[in-house]
């Protein structure tokens, strides 16, 4: 079992999704963005929480066997050793745009599309912080 993310400001949301990943298989390895990686994605200001950081806490819960640091663009190249049977993501992501499907499907894998867990986003987060301080 396999997922990905940046996993800036741990929350409910993240939990839950790791939780669910890890019923559905029995060995968990979770992906995080490297922080030049997420600064691309997210932009300059994230992330929050340092990569090394979000590896130490991702890697303190119960549910998480594994964590490493991708430091590509994308998880495609580490997806592609790993191998896993199972890619889980949450469901904002469409089958289309889930990097690695391909990969996983290939050698008879699954992906699974978990539903978020509603009123739980980083990118909310920081913008509620953001608006708090300039009060």
């Amino acid at each position: 079992m396999f997922t990905n993310g940046c996993f800036d400001l741990l929350h409910a949301g993240h939990i839950a999704l790791l939780e669910r990943a890890k019923r559905s298989g029995d060995l968990l390895v979770v992906g995080i963005n490297s922080d030049r990686s997420v600064r691309a994605l997210k932009g300059p200001t994230r992330p929050i929480v340092g990569e090394r950081e979000r590896a130490l806490l991702l890697a303190a819960l119960e549910s998480v066997d594994y964590v490493t640091i991708f430091r590509d663009a994308t998880p495609a190249r580490l997806i592609a050793r790993l191998r896993p049977h199972v890619l889980l993501k949450g469901a904002d992501w469409g089958s289309s745009q889930i990097v690695g499907r391909q990969i996983v499907e290939a050698h008879h894998g699954r992906v699974i599309r978990v539903p978020l867990l509603k009123g739980h986003s980083t990118s909310r987060l920081v913008k509620r912080l953001c608006d708090s301080t300039r009060r």
